[in-house]
């Protein structure tokens, strides 16, 4: 097997696991979709797999697929579970992200659909990260964390040099960079948390 089959199929694969936690961790109360979020990926999944509409069937295609009902689920989920609402600043983003999306379906030059597709995607991002400072258990770093190895080994499966290594490596530096936000604000938080009752103890022993 070619070294970019074979990370293309790995990428295919881990993209299938990494809804898996963030899944489990909605329904048990832990985690807390930001709803324009993911409403803007269940936009983008299901546009993606609308676009192949006629194409062969084949493992990609049902990847895509899955992709698109595991995004779509959580975005249901968070209508019920979620946060966000519609500030200005949320209405702003998503009307950037509605922009990358018509862009995305109707520029004729490539280059320009892949700028659609990422600005509608980081418009989703930055919507979710204000709560995710503030609350960083509200998320689930390891499902951003699993969806940014995903990412770089789908660049890693497309040629250098082609359009198409634009969206995943932009996904796989996204997404990582979403998981180390969170798991850096979980030690400080938890840093500021322990620190009083530190001092406290400390005063209580030299008391």
């Amino acid at each position: 097997m070619e070294t970019t089959t074979a990370l293309g199929a790995l990428g295919g694969l881990l993209s299938l696991v990494d809804p898996v936690p963030y899944l489990r961790d909605v329904l048990a109360g832990r985690t807390r979709p930001h709803r324009g979020t993911w409403g803007v990926w269940s936009v983008l999944g299901v546009t993606a797999v609308a676009a192949q509409a006629g194409e062969r069937f084949d493992w990609s295609i049902a990847t895509l697929v899955v992709q698109a009902a595991t995004i779509t689920a959580t975005f249901v989920l968070s209508l019920r579970c979620g946060v966000g609402g519609a500030s200005r600043r949320e209405l702003a983003l998503l009307g950037v992200a509605g922009a990358g999306v018509a862009a995305w379906l109707l520029a004729a030059d490539p280059v320009w659909a892949v700028l659609g597709v990422v600005t509608a995607d980081l418009a989703g991002c930055v919507l979710m990260l204000p709560k995710s400072w503030s609350d960083p258990w509200s998320e689930t770093p390891s499902s951003y964390a699993v969806a940014g190895l995903a990412g770089a080994c789908a660049a890693g499966a497309v040629g250098a040099g082609e359009v198409a290594i634009v969206y995943p490596s932009y996904f796989a530096v996204a997404n990582l960079g979403l998981a180390a936000v969170l798991l850096v604000r979980r030690g400080a938080v938890e840093r500021v948390v322990e620190l009083p009752a530190a001092l406290a103890t400390e005063r209580v022993a030299t008391g």
